[in-house]
C-alpha cells in the first residue's frame, strides 16, 4: 500500500509524545509535516523524524499538495473551524476528540465529508484496541446475558496545572469533553444504547466541570439498562469500566490510557465458572488507529468510528450540561 502522507497542524505535547509518533511508526503511513510558528517545539517532533517539514502556518500545511492527511490536535474550540478548513483543502481529517463542542456543529463536518468523499473523522481511539473490540462482541454476542448495568468511572489530577487548556474554559476545557466522551461514548459503542433519561451534577473551577456525575437510563437493541459515570480532573487517577448482565458481567481495566495507565484487562465474571481473564499487553492502539485511518484512505475499508457515532456522544455531553446540578 502507497503510504498516506500526514500533516499535522500544531505542535501540541500530545501530537508530539504519542500520535505524531504513532503516524511516524503506522504501517501505511507517513509523517511528512508539521505546521508551527514555534521552531523549538518543531525540534521535539524533528527527534524522531528528521526529515520532517514544516510549515510555518496551518494554511500553509493545508496548502501542501503532498499532504494528503491531516491530524488535528488543537484545543477544543478549534477543532470544527480546522476541520472543515482541511475538507476544503482536500485533506483527510482525523482530528481529537471532542471533534465540537455542541452536537450540531458536526452536521456540517457530515455534510463535508459526504459532498468531498473524503475521510473525516474523529480520533477515538479506544474502538481500535482489541480490548473494547472483544467486550462489544461478548456483549453483544449475550456472553453475560442482557445488560442490566454498566458504569465508568475516568479520574486524574491536574489541578496543579493551572495553565492546561483543560482547566480553561475559553479553549473548552473541563472533564467531560476531555474524557466524558469516553466514559459516555465506550459504553455506547459496545452496547449500541442511547439515554432516554438523563440527570448530572457538576462541580466546576474557573468556569470548568472538574467532577461529574452522571446516571441515565440508557436503551438499546437487547432492551434498557442502567449507567453511572464520574469523570474528574481532581481525584486520583482512577480507570474502570463495568458492564453487568442477567448472567455475569465484564470489568475492564485500564480502558482508557492501556498500557500508559496500566495494563489492559477483561475480566469475565459468571456465576458456577471459573473467572476468565483476558490480558492485552503491549497493544498500541493510537497505532492501530493510524493504520486504520490509511488502510481506509486508500482500499475503502470499513472505518470503526464515524462522525454519526461522535455526534451520539456529543448529544450526550450536551444532556449532562444541559440537566446538570452544580454543587
Amino acid at each position: 500500500m502507497k503510504p498516506v502522507n500526514w500533516g499535522v497542524l500544531g505542535a501540541a505535547k500530545f501530537a508530539r509524545d504519542h500520535m505524531a509518533r504513532a503516524i511516524h511508526e503506522a504501517e501505511g503511513a507517513r509523517l511528512l509535516a508539521l505546521a508551527t510558528s514555534d521552531g523549538a517545539k518543531a525540534e521535539g517532533f524533528r527527534a524522531f523524524c528528521p526529515d520532517l517539514r514544516v510549515h510555518e502556518s496551518y494554511e500553509a500545511l493545508l496548502a501542501d499538495r503532498e499532504v494528503e492527511a491531516v491530524y488535528i490536535p488543537l484545543p477544543n474550540h478549534l477543532h470544527v473551524e480546522w476541520s472543515l478548513k482541511a475538507a476544503r483543502a482536500g485533506k483527510h481529517v482525523l482530528t481529537e476528540k471532542p471533534i465540537a463542542m455542541r452536537a450540531g456543529e458536526i452536521d456540517a463536518l457530515i455534510a463535508a465529508r459526504d459532498g468531498s468523499g473524503l475521510l473525516v473523522t474523529e480520533a477515538y481511539m479506544i474502538v481500535h484496541h482489541p480490548q473494547w473490540q472483544r467486550a462489544r462482541m461478548l456483549v453483544q454476542d449475550g456472553a453475560i446475558g442482557r445488560v442490566l448495568h454498566a458504569d465508568a468511572h475516568f479520574s486524574y489530577d491536574n489541578r496543579a496545572d493551572t495553565g492546561n487548556i483543560r482547566n480553561r474554559p475559553e479553549t473548552g476545557g473541563g472533564s467531560v469533553p476531555d474524557i466524558g466522551v469516553y466514559a459516555y461514548g465506550s459504553v455506547r459503542w459496545v452496547t449500541g444504547a442511547e439515554p432516554v433519561a438523563l440527570k448530572s451534577r457538576i462541580l466546576r473551577e474557573n468556569g470548568v466541570d472538574v467532577t461529574t456525575q452522571v446516571w441515565a437510563d440508557m436503551e438499546g437493541p437487547a432492551g434498557r439498562f442502567t449507567y453511572g459515570a464520574l469523570t474528574s480532573m481532581r481525584l486520583p487517577p482512577r480507570q474502570e469500566v463495568v458492564f453487568q448482565g442477567e448472567k455475569g458481567l465484564i470489568r475492564m481495566t485500564g480502558p482508557f490510557n492501556a498500557g500508559l495507565f496500566g495494563e489492559a484487562q477483561l475480566h469475565m465474571f459468571r456465576p458456577g465458572e471459573a473467572d476468565h481473564i483476558e490480558r492485552f499487553p503491549g497493544v498500541r492502539q493510537y497505532r492501530n488507529q493510524v493504520e486504520a485511518f490509511c488502510r481506509t484512505v486508500r482500499d475503502g475499508a470499513p472505518y470503526l468510528w464515524s462522525l454519526e457515532d461522535a455526534r451520539g456522544t456529543q448529544a450526550m455531553i450536551d444532556r449532562v450540561f444541559a440537566s446538570a446540578i452544580d454543587l
